[in-house]
This record gives structure tokens, sequence and C-alpha cells, in this order.
């Protein structure tokens, strides 16, 4: 029994976070004296579709398989795909049998989520975008989401914990908790209280929107606090009215005032429709629900060659394959053994070799690699 209902990192890596029906394959060949050499893939189409998606989750996906008797080549972390191959595994079945189902689900959610980071980027290149999900998700899973919320190109995260684990500082000022408990009325000493207290590092971010009009709190905000870098607007969507007339009006009556150098962020319901609405007027955006929701990609792993033979079932493909960027953003896939297209670049590569991981991982050279490969196929235009 442990404190949370948490499937621990040891039964994960040990194949005991697995679905049953692997324990009786595993159960029924080794009762047979079978172990078989084969060619696995893992794909969520078969052919290329230009419904593309963000790849992730490779890292926790290495860790998993490290130190098994196999071959793995996997597309890089923060590469665009639209079908074919993502991952192939090669060498006894036995070796990786328990851990198809972690695998997938390491690679299935993250996917998701990161390109659901990518989708928020690039409708808004220029603003500064958080990932403010985390409560929206099992905190156990906090850390996966903050990754791959960065492997999207997002500019940071506001999970403490997770920021542990990855290496990263998480970012955040206030919540309307803060203001409210200092009082109805009493908005200037939160405010206050909170530039006193904090580190300077930290960006004088106002959040001005708890009891009374947006504009009214931010400039109460801006002359309470020397130096404010920004206003928040986080309106409850029951109270929010039309969300842009009312930061357009915001952004006029600051500029007005001379407050052209303080800065309106937005949050709260944020998805990449309302972001390109809003991009003109806000110069950083929080967005939750819309990444750390997102849906996983249904990636499914399939055998398709045993001991040298083709051995796929119906539906999927045989064969050792690869895929290839070509020369005009398209996707190919074509088997291993022959010829690409011309000037095709190979995707799969080497991720271990002999059970051992010869690959590093970067989450900025990932969200490079995404931002890169977004304008190169043309992603969400």
């Amino acid at each position: 029994m442990t404190e949370f209902d948490i499937v621990s990192p040891e039964a994960i890596a040990s194949g005991r976070a697995t679905d049953a029906y692997f324990d009786r394959t595993v159960e029924t060949l080794e009762h047979a004296g079978k172990n078989p050499h084969v060619v696995a893939d893992v794909t969520a189409s078969q052919f290329p579709s230009g419904d593309w998606h963000l790849f992730a989750g490779i890292e926790d996906a290495a860790t998993l398989l490290e130190g098994r008797e196999i071959d793995v080549h996997a597309l890089r972390e923060g590469q665009l795909f639209d079908g074919g191959p993502v991952m192939r595994i090669e060498g006894p079945y036995l070796e990786f049998c328990r851990l198809e189902t972690p695998l997938l689900g390491f690679l299935s959610h993250a996917t998701g989520m990161a390109t659901a980071a990518l989708e928020t980027r690039v409708a808004a290149p220029d603003s500064t975008v958080f990932s403010f999900g985390s409560r929206h998700v099992h905190p156990s899973m906090a850390a996966m989401l903050e990754r791959a919320a960065l492997v999207g190109g997002l500019d940071g995260f506001s999970n403490v914990a997770a920021g542990d684990v990855i290496g990263r500082e998480a970012g955040g000022t206030m919540p309307h908790a803060l203001v409210i408990c200092f009082g109805r009325t009493n908005q200037e000493a939160a405010w206050q209280a909170f530039d006193e207290a904090v580190d300077s590092a930290v960006p004088r971010v106002a959040l001005c929107d708890t009891y009374s009009d947006e504009v009214e709190e931010s400039i109460r905000a801006i002359e309470a606090v020397e130096d404010l870098d920004s206003v928040r607007i986080d309106t409850t969507s029951s109270r929010r009215g039309d969300f842009r007339q009312i930061l357009d009006e915001l952004r006029w009556k600051l500029d007005a005032r001379g407050h052209e150098d303080v800065g309106l962020f937005a949050s709260g319901g944020i998805d990449p429709e309302s972001i390109r609405n809003l991009r003109h007027v806000a110069e950083g955006f929080g967005v939750g629900s819309y990444v750390s929701n997102a849906d996983p990609l249904d990636f499914a792993l399939d055998i398709v060659e045993l001991e040298g033979e083709h051995a796929a079932k119906r539906g999927k493909l045989d064969g050792k394959k690869q895929v290839y960027r070509t020369p005009d953003g398209t996707h190919h896939i074509g088997l291993a053994d022959r010829d690409g297209p011309e000037n095709g670049e190979p995707l799969l590569e080497p991720l271990i070799e002999g059970g051992e991981v010869v690959r590093a991982f970067d989450i900025d050279e990932a969200a490079k690699r995404a931002l890169d490969d977004a304008e190169r196929v043309g992603f969400g235009e």
C-alpha cells in the first residue's frame, strides 16, 4: 500500500505496470521455450496523413528500455510526424514484452501535450506563453506535463516540484487567494506586500480583477507598486463578456495615462484561437487546460518481423522501415533496406544500442527542433 494511488517507478521499470495479457504472454512463451527475435514498430498511423504531431516522452521511454538486450531507433524529441513509425525496437521479444504498456503511455500522453503546446506557441510567436495546467493533472504527472510544454516551445511553467525534476525553475506571481487574504478594498496592501516580500528577480505582475473593474484595479496597482512589469487579467468567464474588448479598453486607458511600459498578461481558458484574437494587445499568456487536458495520441506497438521474416498482422505494414523528411517538408515512409527519396532526411536514429542509451536529451534543442520543423511543414497554418 502506498500513501497515494501512484504506481512506483520501480514497478514501471520492472514491467509490473503492464496489461495482464502480457504476463500471460510471457508465461506462455517461456512454457513453450520461445523467445523469438522480432522487429516491432510504434506507430499512430501507417501512412502520412497531414495531421502533424510533436514527438515527446522519448527520454522516459529510453530510461524504461535501457539495459535490455535490444536496439532501438526513434525520432528525435521535438520532431514532427504525421504517420509511420516513431520508434523501432529490435531484439528478443521477451526483453520488452511487458514494457509495451508503460512505453506507449510515456509516448502517448507526452506527445498529445507537446502537440497542444506547440499549437499555442505558433499562435503567439512573439508572446511569452507559460504552462499553468498542472492543477488539471495527477500530481505525479506534473514533470511530464511541464517538460512536454517546454518541448512544445512554451517559455515556462508553474509547477515547483516539476522544476526540481527537470532542472528548471518554476514561474508565477500571485493568485486571487493572496489578494482576498488582505480583504475587500485592500488590494493595494496585497500588491505592496508581494512587492516587498518576493525576490527582486521575480517579475512584478499584479493580478487585477479580484473585486473591481479590470481598468480600475490595474490603475490602482500601477500607482501602488513602483516599476510594475505587467498586470494579469484572469476574469472569470461568466463575468468576462468580450475579453478582447476588455483588454483593448485596458490597453487604451493605460496608454492614455502614460503607462505604455506596463504589459498585459492574459490567463483563464486560453487556447490557440483566443491567443490569435488577443496577441495584438497582450504580451503574455498563461495556458492551462488546453495543454494539460490534451488527448493522448493513440500509439500502438506491433511486431512487423519475426526471425527475419515479414510478420505484420492485417492492417499493419510489414518490414523494417525508415521515415524521411523530404525537401518539400512532407513525410515519407519506406523499407529500411531500400533507397529513400532523393535528398530525404532519415528521421529514425539510434536511441539504444545493445541496451545502452546512445543519445543525449536537451529540452532547448528539442524546442528549437519543434519550432524549426513547424515552420518547415506549415504546422498550425
